[in-house]
């Protein structure tokens, strides 16, 4: 777990870093066999611990170096996923499970109710900020509940297996307001593979890979926004982050 810890409510936000490296054809299969196995080592930390590094080596061989960086009303991720290996890899998109009910205010110290979470919830459709559950709120799937927004660059048949909404997002966002209303929560990567809200209280922006060629090197960006309540500046900050992401967005 990677726990981020701050002045914001609940005080620390904990993410399953990372939760699942995954194949292809994922839409409609049983998970054990999307799941790609892996183990993660803490390279080095600063005495702050406000820079860790991180390494994940995958079974079928890929590395992928993380750098986390914590700053004022960030946290930004730098990796870099390489296949040393004279065989193709199929690690096509991996999963940042982030936990949100505390900093939400819908924890398990404030409500038995697991998704009590939706209504503070939020992506964009339309260029719109929409709230959860958004319209067209899918209901079936292989695994319910759950939801899934799949953007316009990605195969629908290539993510998690949980209700697929119709809708495609406007963008890379996906976030919460704070228990106290007085700041936003928000995650972004890229490129990424798809929104999706879970079931245990929880958000990703999953990031995308593609799958590796042998001896191929990729990186991925990331952030972990803790902003003030302002949407559009948000929106503005996100656009200026991810410039290459923002433009594929429209």
């Amino acid at each position: 777990m990677l726990s981020i810890h701050g002045d914001f409510p609940g005080r620390v936000v904990k993410t399953h870093y990372l939760e699942a490296y995954c194949r292809p054809g994922s839409t409609d299969r049983d998970w054990h066999q999307t799941v790609i196995g892996h183990r993660t080592e803490l390279v080095a930390a600063n005495d702050e611990k406000t820079r860790l590094e991180l390494k994940c080596v995958l079974v079928d061989g890929v590395t992928v170096t993380h750098v986390i960086t914590c700053r004022d009303d960030e946290v930004d991720f730098q990796l870099v996923a390489h296949n040393p290996t004279a065989k193709a890899s199929l690690a096509h998109w991996a999963q940042p499970c982030v936990r949100v009910g505390e900093f939400s205010g819908t924890g398990k110290s404030a409500t038995e109710d697991m998704y009590a979470y939706l209504k503070r919830s939020f992506i964009f459709l339309n260029g719109k900020l929409a709230t959860m559950p958004t319209k067209n709120w899918a209901t079936k799937a292989r695994y319910i509940p759950g939801q899934v927004w799949c953007p316009a660059h990605v195969p629908r048949d290539d993510v998690n297996p949980r209700p697929l909404s119709v809708d495609v997002p406007s963008n890379g966002l996906i976030g919460c307001f704070s228990a106290d209303d007085s700041l936003i929560l928000a995650l972004a990567w890229e490129p990424y593979q798809e929104l999706f809200q879970g079931v245990i209280r929880c958000l990703h922006s999953d990031f995308r890979l593609g799958g590796l060629a042998p001896g191929e090197t990729k990186k991925i960006r990331g952030k972990m926004y803790f902003v003030k309540n302002d949407v559009p500046a948000l929106l503005a900050r996100y656009t200026r982050d991810f410039r290459g992401q923002a433009a594929r967005d429209k």
